[in-house]
């Protein structure tokens, strides 16, 4: 359950459907094999666990509250700290040992060394016990009006390497279908949007994320 809409605000009719799919009668799937994503809405995260636990994937995207505010909105109501809380009491109904945080890479938004350090000393400490846990970084999908770049492979790489070295499972996904604007996060990039809330999103977060190039930096 995962790509566009969250499933945790469709919570009504998320269980009914994970229940069909785990159903002996239904489908006939592992809990372990199925897998609910979601941005953090921690009550319903806590819901899930009582009433159809399976595996967790969370949208990370930040190691702190200042830059996640500005990439998830949801953080502003449920912080990191809360979120890695909800993640923990999670665990104990979990079919898996380990949640799987997703991190996409944005260009000099959270691609930096320094923050692959802040991300590993948060998943490992975190109320003094951390949080078990595996590291999906998911290159970015580039559409026009987002504002945002996909971070460099190498910079990626380096980024994994942190985190590895640092004891956390890391994986890189690979891309299919940005070639042909099919890729997650791009099918409804020719919907016609009369509102125009594409342009403000996107102005928003050019001023916001967007590094500024260091050739543009006034000479002395």
């Amino acid at each position: 359950m995962m790509g566009m809409g969250e499933p945790l605000q469709n919570y009504a009719a998320l269980v009914p459907a994970l229940k069909i799919m785990l159903d002996d009668h239904g489908y006939g799937l592992s809990r372990r094999r199925v897998t609910v994503s979601t941005s953090g809405v921690v009550p319903m995260i806590d819901r899930l666990g009582e009433d159809a636990p399976v595996a967790l994937a969370v949208s990370l995207h930040a190691p702190n509250d200042e830059l996640r505010d500005k990439l998830v909105p949801l953080n502003k109501k449920y912080p990191v700290a809360d979120l890695l809380d909800a993640c923990n009491r999670y665990l104990e109904h979990a079919p898996r040992d380990f949640i799987t945080f997703e991190y996409c890479m944005l260009d000099g938004v959270n691609d930096l060394p320094e923050q692959a350090v802040e991300l590993a000393r948060l998943l490992q400490t975190h109320r003094g016990r951390g949080v078990s846990c595996k590291l999906n970084l998911i290159p970015f999908n580039p559409f026009p009006a987002s504002g945002l770049v996909r971070s460099p492979q190498q910079r990626v790489q380096a980024f994994a390497k942190i985190l590895s070295d640092a004891g956390i499972v890391t994986t890189v996904r690979k891309t299919r279908g940005d070639d042909i604007d099919a890729a997650c996060g791009q099918l409804a990039g020719d919907v016609k949007d009369r509102t125009r809330v594409d342009r403000r999103i996107a102005q928003q977060r050019m001023v916001m994320l967007k590094p500024v190039p260091a050739d543009t930096k006034k000479e002395a």
